[in-house]
């Protein structure tokens, strides 16, 4: 009983019905509606499962899990199992479930990384050839078809002749006997055919009179030439129901037959409608999927931002207030939480946004909180939740606060006796194993009391609420109570497993911030509220003057407090933007370096293979070179050819040496310097020599000084010489650069016309060419196909006397002749 008592107080009948609006079929809205408490944490854990795999699902599929056409049949097997006849429509949504199922089947089946899905349908059993059966036999009204039997299709057959003829007839009686009928037209009377005659003339056409029309001026008569033909028909029409109906029977008894597998499948489809509903209202709530954790092992509630799911409803569709999001860190050796502060502070929707949360947790939704997640898992959640703004504060109140915490410690003795009876059950068995009995089990419940006490004289109702908490701190896994009673703040100094919070309040705007203060107890706000709405100055002096100074330097002390945790919050949010924005810079620099590195090895390996096939065309130019001189007897001119070549492979893949860095300054004979150490300046009589000594004269002194002892007047440094170390008798060699070389003219010496050459024939004569040439050749191969053009280019590209090639200016010919420059 207690246990439904809670369910209301916490208003969980209105989350099931937001649940519902989620789901996709009739009977998963009315699962979700009516949400079973799981009474184990594995059965728990497994609704979490399901929730994330369909969570996950839906985030790769376009279109999510598709229901379409499942309905609720129960109703329709139950029947079929008494020996009803069912329905068209009733088989025909039967058939639409059926193939319903079976696409839920093949969509979970395709997707990867979904066991708990996979294994819930994998006994899924869908009968396509009753659905085959179904859809042969019923259209899409509902109709059964023609095709269904040949007896069926005879009858119709005979069905629309009969019709047709009883249509002809009253055809040719209303042209005959046009001015007795009143309208032109033929209708029904139950299963009769009849035309409407006017009432004067009813003679005029004898007949069975089925009808009368309100003024009486009307008469629907069936004509006796047609009463054999509607008789005939009635006879036909009785036939075909009764074969349709055997046709519904026949399904009806197949349905019948596997009734138990369709039941099966109209309960797995119905958990996965569930299932899907949950993380879609998850996603909705932008919630995060819960973790269970035991705090016996140290492991602490975390619940950050935490929002009441439905405010949050409220404020999406009903244009409701802003949420205001509370952050529940509890460590694992408390017990019990006291929240204090002034009314209308979010006192009590903190204890119902907590006592939501464990209920989502527990039945498979996910929390409406910031990841982590973490709570325990709580096998029984008890509330005694009331109005604190009632005026109806008496007795009567109290006696139903009493009685439904009374039922609350009923439900904790019972919890209490279950875990004892576990305990010496394994105590028992383990009696010849371990020498003392293992310690009891914690108590799993999670106890939310608001305004403890209240509603008898204060000091009683104290007293009551402090032996209370302090047995529920013994009694049960996490107590939060709200109170207005100073004397519970004090219990956190006596006892470690007892906290404080409190809900800030603004004197400023004299409203509640709805923000959760831990560690501080809320102070008294009621004066500073009395002075601010116009109470005189003199009564609320009077009030303090009551209440002792003691209670002032409380309330200063708490103001303190509370100044210093909202010093302490903007230091840290401070902290956590400067934080944020170095994992910012952070992450960007690792990524730069990353993509350094990565080019630095895309680099180096093309570098390595680029070295690699200038290495081997090195190998094969110098091989052409070996077999060159091995082909007959080698002269001096081949040898001289041979060096050249070996040069110009040299020259081609060994990279030069970097230049010589310039030199600084050089004093030359003449130029006048200065020299720092001895404050002068001077003369140069001689050039600095191998050893960088020079001969200056300043005044009438001539001496000889070091190079990097002088400087320029500009205050250049000069360079000092490095002394090259030569051996005996080697001699420094001056480099003179080369004359540039006269520009090349063509002639008819070193121009080749190939012109209707084959390419071999053409190798051939520039081989010879090239051997001969001491200069840059003109080449003729004009356009044609263009091989001549490719294979000329392909011999001069591997030829070692030829340093490169180019098509010829347009005046001597353009791209039909190319110039290669012989080495």
């Amino acid at each position: 009983m207690i246990q439904a008592e809670t369910l209301e107080l916490l208003e969980w009948h209105r989350l099931c019905q937001h649940l519902s609006t989620f789901a996709a079929t009739k009977l998963g809205a009315v699962v979700a509606r009516d949400l079973r408490i799981p009474d184990s944490q594995a059965e728990s854990e497994y609704l979490l499962a399901q929730t994330k795999e369909v969570y996950e699902l839906e985030s790769r599929l376009t279109t999510g899990l598709v229901f379409e056409g499942i309905q609720d049949i129960g109703d329709f097997l139950e029947r079929a199992e008494l020996q009803g006849v069912l329905a068209g429509e009733e088989l025909l949504a039967i058939a639409t479930t059926l193939a319903g199922a079976r696409n839920l089947r093949r969509i979970i089946d395709n997707q990867p990384d979904v066991p708990i899905l996979s294994e819930l349908v994998a006994d899924l059993r869908t009968y396509p050839e009753l659905e085959q059966e179904i859809h042969r036999c019923i259209d899409e009204r509902g109709q059964v078809t023609d095709r269904a039997s040949q007896k069926l299709a005879d009858i119709r057959t005979e069905v629309r002749k009969i019709r047709n003829q009883i249509t002809q007839k009253l055809q040719n009686i209303l042209q005959a006997k046009a001015g007795a009928v009143q309208e032109q037209i033929i209708t029904q009377r139950g299963d009769r055919y009849v035309i409407p005659v006017k009432a004067p003339q009813k003679d005029a056409i004898p007949g069975i009179v089925h009808d009368t029309s309100t003024s009486g001026a009307t008469l629907y008569i069936e004509p006796n030439s047609i009463v054999p033909l509607g008789n005939q028909l009635r006879q036909l029409v009785r036939r075909e129901q009764a074969e349709e109906e055997a046709i519904r029977r026949v399904l009806t008894e197949q349905v019948a037959a596997v009734k138990l597998d369709l039941e099966r499948l109209l309960a797995i489809v119905t958990s996965l409608d569930l299932a899907t509903a949950k993380a879609r209202y998850s996603l909705w709530l932008q919630a995060n999927p819960p973790h269970f954790i035991n705090r016996e092992a140290n492991e602490s509630i975390t619940l950050r931002q935490l929002r009441h799911p439905l405010l949050v409803w409220q404020q999406q569709h009903e244009q409701g207030q802003s949420v205001i999001p509370v952050d529940l860190l509890i460590q694992p050796q408390i017990r019990v939480v006291t929240i204090t502060g002034p009314n209308t502070g979010g006192k009590t929707v903190t204890l119902k946004t907590l006592g939501l949360a464990a209920l989502m947790a527990k039945v498979g939704l996910f929390v409406p909180a910031r990841e982590p997640v973490e709570l325990p898992w709580f096998e029984q959640i008890l509330a005694d939740i009331g109005d604190e703004q009632s005026l109806q504060q008496n007795l009567s109140t109290f006696s139903g606060h009493i009685r439904r915490i009374s039922r609350i410690l009923d439900a904790l003795g019972h919890e209490e006796e279950d875990a004892g009876m576990r305990g010496q059950g394994d105590t028992e068995n383990e009696e010849n194993i371990s020498p003392s009995p293992p310690p009891p089990l914690p108590p799993s419940s999670l106890v939310l009391l608001d305004e403890v006490g209240a509603g008898t004289d204060p000091a009683e109702g104290s007293a009551l609420a402090i032996a209370l908490l302090c047995y529920l701190a013994e009694n049960a896994q996490l107590t939060m109570a709200t109170t207005h009673f100073g004397e519970l703040k004090a219990l956190k100094y006596q006892d470690e497993r007892f906290e404080n919070a409190s809900v800030e309040f603004d004197e400023a705007t004299l409203s509640p911030t709805y923000r959760l203060l831990w560690g501080i107890p809320g102070r008294s706000n009621a004066l500073a509220i009395a002075r601010r709405l116009g109470l005189k100055p003199e009564v609320v002096e009077a009030a303090k003057s009551n209440l002792g100074g003691a209670t002032d330097e409380v309330n200063q002390v708490i103001a303190g407090l509370e100044a210093q945790r909202r010093h302490q919050e903007t230091k840290a949010a401070q902290a956590q933007d400067l934080l944020q924005q170095a994992e910012r810079l952070y992450k960007q620099v690792t990524e730069k370096a990353t993509a350094l590195q990565e080019r630095e090895r895309d680099l180096r390996a093309s570098q390595e293979i680029a070295v690699q096939q200038a290495i081997a065309q090195a190998k094969n130019e110098i091989a052409k070179v070996i077999r060159r001189l091995q082909q007959g007897t080698p002269t001096a001119q081949d040898a001289q050819q041979a060096t050249n070549a070996l040069n110009q492979i040299t020259e081609k893949f060994i990279p030069q040496p970097p230049p010589k860095p310039k030199q600084g300054y050089v004093p030359k004979v003449g130029d006048r310097i200065r020299i720092p150490k001895l404050g002068q300046t001077a003369e140069v009589l001689t050039a600095p020599d191998e050893d960088g000594e020079l001969t200056v004269r300043f005044g009438i002194m001539k001496m000889t000084v070091k190079l990097e002892d002088v400087e320029s007047l500009d205050g250049k440094k000069a360079e000092p010489v490095i002394k090259e170390h030569k051996s005996k008798g080697e001699s420094r060699v001056v480099e003179t650069p080369a004359p540039a070389t006269a520009p090349a003219i063509r002639t008819s010496q070193n121009t080749v016309d190939l012109r209707g050459r084959r390419v071999p024939d053409a190798e051939m004569i520039l081989d010879k060419a090239i051997s001969e040439a001491t200069g840059p050749i003109w080449i003729i191969h004009g356009h044609g196909t263009g091989k001549l053009r490719q294979g000329v280019h392909a011999f001069l590209k591997q030829h070692p006397r030829v340093s490169r090639y180019e098509a010829a200016e347009q005046s001597d010919g353009g791209t039909g002749v190319t110039v290669a420059y012989v080495e």
